[in-house]
This record gives structure tokens, sequence and C-alpha cells, in this order.
């Protein structure tokens, strides 16, 4: 028989976030989350750097949520890590010490896919979210590494129905951000300068790919052609604009998106959809979903900011889900670097 009160610690390290959560069964206690700012100087990831933070901030990292929730690794029911995907020599981290906590303490061992996180997150119980999404419901994630339009039946059956076939949607605003000269991660900074400028000012490509599948990649050339022209003309054009620019391509990108997204919830008939992932922070894709709901009866779920980056709260709320099933893992379970969101 489960107990009415369950105590779940768990940790994701899957890229340069290192991050510690404590649940009470589905209500988040804790969720504390260390940013690497290395990574900046060099425009992107360094995998290697990365690993050997996270073994730097795990302990402190733990310690904090734990103590922010009141609660000692004695009370503890169960802990989670985050399984993949991923950069190897992060996931690793926390798979490593999650599992010596398993057995130092006796409990069970889970680990989570890091892409259901971002899709279950909004079955988080707090203060900015109490509602979360009835059954079927559309699934789109949207991060640096992701670009998936998910078909979501219940906690743990998934079925991806359209993907990126090359950039993901993220990945496209980084590199488009650099080609602005806009320091990296390029997504927020974009998303600040759109709000000043005309999303119409320059019109860059759509791709038309078939089904429900993405293309960013056209995106990405047509804006580095249209600016190799440009600046042959004036060098200082992206300078003199700059608000412009990005509203264009962030109004592009978000088009290409939101087009999918109307697409599919007309094949499949279900108008919910849950947004989840790093991109689901932008202002355009919020303000457009909304926009859209309402014209055409959607009911939509967009995350919290504190859930659309990389964090543990997201590995806890899938945790107690797969605690409820008995869904457990043992000490032979490996992180892997490519996991698909079907898996567990």
């Amino acid at each position: 028989m489960l107990k009415k009160e369950i105590f779940i610690l768990a940790v994701e390290s899957s890229c340069d976030d290192t991050s510690a959560a404590v649940f009470k069964n589905e209500h988040k206690l804790s969720n504390i989350v260390s940013t690497q700012e290395i990574h900046e100087i060099y425009g992107g990831v360094v995998p290697e750097l990365a690993s050997r933070a996270h073994q730097q901030n795990i302990v402190p990292v733990i310690d904090q949520a734990l103590k922010k929730a009141g609660i000692t690794l004695q009370d503890l029911d169960a802990v989670a890590f985050t399984k993949g995907p991923g950069l190897m020599g992060s996931l690793l981290v926390a798979n490593s010490f999650i599992k010596s906590l398993s057995l130092s303490l006796n409990i069970p061992l889970i680990g989570v896919n890091h892409m259901q996180g971002h899709l279950l997150a909004h079955f988080i119980k707090d203060e900015n979210q109490e509602n979360s999404p009835d059954f079927p419901f559309l699934g789109v994630t949207i991060s640096g590494g992701h670009t998936q339009l998910v078909k979501v039946t219940n906690h743990f059956e998934m079925e991806v129905i359209g993907e990126t076939l090359d950039d993901a949607i993220g990945e496209a605003f980084d590199k488009c951000g650099k080609m602005f000269g806009l320091p990296y991660p390029a997504g927020p900074e974009i998303d600040q300068l759109a709000k000043e400028g005309n999303p119409k000012k320059f019109v860059f490509a759509k791709p038309q790919v078939k089904n429900l599948d993405f293309s960013f990649s056209g995106l990405k050339t047509s804006v580095l052609y249209f600016l190799q022209r440009e600046i042959k003309k004036n060098p200082d054009f992206i300078k003199e604009n700059l608000n412009d620019l990005c509203a264009s391509f962030q109004y592009t990108a978000v088009k290409i998106l939101t087009d999918k997204i109307k697409k599919a919830s007309q094949q499949t008939q279900i108008k919910t959809i849950a947004i989840g992932g790093g991109v689901s922070a932008n202002s355009g894709i919020r303000e457009k979903l909304k926009e859209d709901a309402e014209k055409r009866d959607w009911n939509v779920f967009i995350p919290p900011f504190e859930y659309c980056t990389d964090n543990a709260a997201m590995i806890a709320i899938v945790a107690y889900f797969k605690y409820k099933y008995s869904y457990f893992s043992d000490l032979t379970s490996i992180a892997q670097a490519r996991f698909k969101i079907t898996e567990h």
C-alpha cells in the first residue's frame, strides 16, 4: 500500500545546470539550480567543463535542497536522477552520486527521461501552478536540442508525431543570435530586442516540410545569406537594424512552430496544448499560443519560468509518478546520451 506522504530527492545534470529538488508527493518543497556561467566565453557548452562543474556543485546543491525542504536524507523514500538524454559526462555525475545514495540509504532508485520531465512539469503542484492538463494532450518540447510534437495519452504513454529534421528551434536562436553578434545563449537576448523591433520588417524563409515535422536550418541559411547581401551594401547594417532583425527572425521561427501545432491539433482533434523546454520561456511563443487559444478554443498550458529551463523539479514529478507505478531502476541502470521521449 502506497504511503500517504512520499518524499523524493531528484537531481538533474543533463547539460550545464546542476539542480536538486525535494518533493512531497506532487508538491515541490525545494528546487535549487546552480548555473554554470563559464560556458559563455566559449559561445556554447564545453562538455568537459560542464561535468567538472557538476562534480563541484552536486553536494552543496543537494544540501541546500534538503535544508530548504526541512528534511534529512533519512526522511527520503526514493532518490531520482536524469538518465538521459544529455551530455554523457554530465549525466554520469548524478547517475553515480544518486546510485550511491540509493545504496547507502537502502531506498528505491528512479531513472527519469529528461524530455518526459519537460512535459510532465505541468503536473507539479506549487503556489504558481495548481492546474494540470487532462489526457490526451499535445506536448510540444522546444529547447536547444529538441523540437517535438508529442501525443501524450497518459503519464508514460507518449507518441512522437512530429520532430525537427535538422536544427532544434533553440539551436536556430543561438546560431542566428551569433550572426547578430549576440552573446550565448542568444535566445533571451533576441526575445528582449525583438520587443523593440518590427516583426514584419524583413522576410525570411519558412521551409515547407511535409507532415508534422519541422526544419529550422532553412531559416538559419536564409538569415545568413540575407545578412551577407546587406552587409556588402552597408557594413553597419546589423548594428543599425538589430531590433528589427531579432523581431523578424523571432516572428518567423514562432510562425514555423505554431503552424505545425495548429496542423497537429486539426489532425488529432486534440485541443489541449502543453509546451515545455527552455524555449517555452520565449515571450513571442507564449503570446502567440495565448492568441491561438482564444481563436481556436484551445486549452493551453505554459509552464512557469522556473520549470522552462533544466531543473530537478521536473525530474522529481516524473519520479513521483514512477514511484506510484513501482517503475524503479536498479544499480545496472546507465546514463544514455541519446534517449527517446517514449523510453523509460
